[in-house]
């Protein structure tokens, strides 16, 4: 697997600006071409706990701050191949951070992994069957070895 470049429109908010210094435009960037299939249309918007549980318990019904989300808008939708996948990636900055720091992962490895997650899932992979959860975890780890990155669910 070798990286690809593909068709790429990126917003990216900081409505919680601690990591703004620490993961920049251009590192985001690269990860998600990194786990592109084809073009696409995205924001990523870094949050706080608040926001992140909000929209956790609005969307999901889970009353709690999660990582990621992704809201994956063409969902279902039969893509041509210059279709872009169009989606918002949520991080949730304290999450992130917390899950880092338990799993003795740099701030930045996890992140790019929570990155790779969300804009697989943004293309239609998901991880509700073992199966699928299989493909996609390996997938990611294929991923996160190109970017330089150690395997992900590697304890």
């Amino acid at each position: 697997m070798q990286e690809k470049k593909h068709s790429l429109d990126l917003e990216v908010q900081y409505a919680d600006p601690r990591l703004e210094q620490d993961i920049t435009e251009a590192m985001l960037e690269r990860w998600v071409q990194a786990a592109l299939l084809g073009p696409a249309e995205l924001s990523i918007r870094f949050v706080d706990l608040e926001e992140g549980q909000t929209l956790n318990r609005t969307y999901r019904g889970k009353d709690y701050a999660t990582n990621v989300l992704t809201f994956a808008y063409n969902e279902g939708e039969e893509l041509g191949a210059d279709d872009p996948t169009q989606a918002d990636i949520i991080l949730c900055t304290d999450v992130l951070q917390r899950e880092a720091e338990e799993q003795n992962k740099t701030v930045e490895e996890h992140a790019a992994h929570l990155v790779v997650h969300g804009v697989l899932h943004a293309q239609g992979y998901d991880h509700e069957h073992d199966e699928e959860a299989d493909e996609m975890e390996q997938f990611e780890r294929d991923i996160m070895e190109v970017l330089g990155y150690p395997d992900p669910y590697e304890d």
